[in-house]
């Protein structure tokens, strides 16, 4: 939603800065550009990566027959996932952080449900 709606601010202070930002072009890698288009394009590009990782982990429900395969695949997500609540904590705001926790535990869980299902009794 932030991504989307980013520009529009009540206060006349952050609206000025954010006017600076849409305003003031600079060249970079040949092409005039902005850091408002930079900043919207890191979040239009955010939602495509928040979207793969929900089909990843759509997929990988559907496949659990293939457990060490899944095992990997949810390993590399729960810690990917840990290092985004990180840096989103750092640089952004304990709420974004709390839902890509919440997505790294819950991914957690389902890697040691699965692993317990594979193991013998």
């Amino acid at each position: 939603m932030g991504t989307l709606n980013w520009q529009n601010n009540p206060d006349p202070a952050v609206s000025k800065v954010v006017q600076g930002m849409i305003n003031q072009h600079f060249v970079f890698m040949g092409r005039s550009s902005t850091i408002a288009m930079f900043y919207t394009g890191y979040g239009v590009t955010l939602i495509f990566v928040l979207l793969l990782i929900t089909a990843l982990l759509w997929v990988a429900g559907n496949h659990t027959d293939n457990r060490p395969l899944i095992n990997k695949l949810l390993a590399l997500l729960f810690s990917f996932l840990c290092l985004f609540a990180v840096t989103e904590f750092i640089y952004f705001f304990l709420f974004a952080a709390s839902f890509s926790f919440l997505a790294a535990v819950l991914t957690g869980i389902a890697m040691i449900r699965i692993r317990k299902t594979n193991s013998p009794n």
